[in-house]
């Protein structure tokens, strides 16, 4: 303050000293002088404006409507344990009538059923029988892991104790796509043994089921393959080890030349290679995979003729409020206890009235969806339109970004199969008959590419001038994006000799 005060003296001192030259009134000195001390002086203003402020109540209600319905229960567990006064809906099986036991005990025989135990000992006359359900988990089927798998070979073929310690240590260091992600000759080190004892054992398990199982790269995988089924010679060698590039981008003619042979030749080495496992331990299961069943948030039903929306109630947790709190809040006469009681059936009453909002609006969007996609769900992708979230927004009068939260990760199963709710916004290409989605082309080219002659693959200026002839306007470089994005290659790449 004091610093401000001696700045604002000496400016005031400056302007009397000038005064004469600057040729200042002294209604404007006053101006300038008071102008700087306002501001650079403390003082109190009321003013009144407005505000978009979220309540905390709010940014919960936006939150869960973006979860899943997996971190939605995760979500509620964590309330649950928080707010007492919440509790998980239970549902309560039904209860047999007690006079039908009754009834049954008046119908039983106890001679005959005494009779069947002598006074000696307990003999049990109970018979099995066959046409018992059996349980759920004769039912379900147990796969074996890679390492299982190879484990159980291994103790079938090798009986001598440090050879099978080696092959046990081989089958630890295999991935799970079968590769040996080590060398052998580290495993030598670390076992103590020679590196031609592990290179044999290795070739070994390499036999085993499945084939090539435990190479250390692609060459070698498809080698020992080959090896197995007898089909290795000198042309589909020098392939492997020199041009798989080649194969992988259909270079036939490249190599029809250095290896002096025909393109038919090539052709057929290109199917033996094709036709063999690149990666033989992925038809196993993974101990690291961590698998996630979708459990779709909506129904679509074809019901007389119209398609009707259902809920799936098992997809949202149903809350409700626990009895024993509700009572206690009306007997309790502490203000503590009391205040403690009515802020946690605040939140609790609020949780449930999100979460039954959040059912709602996701109700709303997927009926919205059903009425603008209704030709697809008839006919097929083909018939997919353009839509956008603005769209749908209006329809059911949110904001788009309400509508973006409630179909993110939320799924329906149609009768056209299981669909996540984005996947029906996309966007278009104008034709003359309208707007035709981009999934709707795709599926053209696709079909198109299915129904060619492989000997002469249609061109992406070709597929373009096709689709032209329907009233779709798309250039070549569209289609070319298109084709990628499907995994379809190039006509070069899918060109057959």
């Amino acid at each position: 303050m004091l610093i401000v005060d001696f700045c604002l003296f000496h400016i005031s001192d400056i302007i009397k000293v000038y005064n004469v030259k600057l040729k200042l009134s002294t209604s404007d000195y006053n101006k300038l002088v008071g102008v700087d001390k306002m501001r650079l002086g403390f003082e109190l203003n009321l003013e009144q404006s407005q505000k978009l402020i979220m309540t905390p109540e709010l940014r919960q209600a936006i939150k869960l409507l973006q979860f899943t319905s997996q971190e939605l229960y995760q979500y509620v567990e964590q309330e649950i344990q928080t707010n007492p006064l919440l509790e998980m809906e239970s549902k309560i099986s039904k209860t047999e009538n007690i006079d039908d036991y009754k009834n049954r005990n008046d119908e039983i025989d106890w001679k005959e059923f005494l009779g069947k135990y002598d006074d000696i000992s307990y003999r049990n006359n109970m018979k099995v029988s066959h046409e018992d359900k059996q349980s759920f988990e004769s039912y379900t089927a147990t796969k074996s892991t890679l390492r299982e798998h190879l484990l159980f070979q291994l103790n079938l073929t090798i009986f001598h104790e440090n050879d099978k310690k080696i092959g046990e240590f081989i089958i630890e260091s295999i991935d799970k796509n079968g590769y040996l992600n080590t060398t052998v000759k580290e495993i030598a080190e670390q076992i103590g043994c020679n590196i031609e004892k592990v290179e044999s054992i290795l070739k070994l398990i390499q036999t085993f089921d499945p084939v090539a199982v435990g190479s250390r790269d692609l060459k070698e995988c498809l080698t020992v393959q080959l090896q197995m089924k007898n089909m290795l010679n000198e042309d589909i060698a020098q392939v492997i080890e020199n041009h798989l590039e080649d194969v992988g981008k259909n270079r036939i003619s490249k190599i029809s030349k250095e290896l002096n042979i025909s393109t038919k030749e090539v052709q057929e080495i290109f199917d033996i290679i094709k036709s063999l496992e690149p990666k033989p331990g992925r038809g196993f299961s993974c101990e690291e995979d961590d698998i996630k069943y979708i459990t779709p948030d909506l129904t679509l039903e074809y019901i007389n003729g119209e398609y009707i929306v259902v809920a799936n109630d098992t997809a949202a947790p149903r809350l409700n409020i626990n009895k024993y709190y509700r009572q206690l809040l009306n007997q309790v006469r502490e203000d503590n206890t009391t205040e403690f009681l009515k802020n946690k059936l605040n939140s609790a009453m609020w949780v449930i009235r999100s979460i039954e909002q959040r059912r709602m609006t996701i109700y709303n969007v997927a009926k919205s969806i059903a009425k603008f996609q209704k030709e697809f769900f008839d006919k097929g992708k083909k018939y997919l339109k353009p839509l956008t979230l603005k769209e749908v927004a209006d329809d059911i009068d949110v904001h788009e970004s309400t509508v973006s939260r409630a179909t993110n990760g939320k799924y329906i199963q149609t009768p056209r199969g299981l669909f996540e709710l984005k996947y029906f916004f996309t966007s278009g290409v104008q034709g003359q008959s309208g707007a035709i989605s981009s999934t709707s082309i795709k599926s053209m080219i696709k079909e198109q590419v299915d129904n060619e002659n492989p000997k002469k693959p249609l061109s992406d200026q070709k597929i373009a001038e096709i689709l032209k002839q329907k009233n779709i306007e798309i250039s070549r470089r569209t289609v070319a994006k298109y084709r990628d994005e499907l995994g379809i290659p190039s006509s070069s790449g899918r060109r057959r000799f």
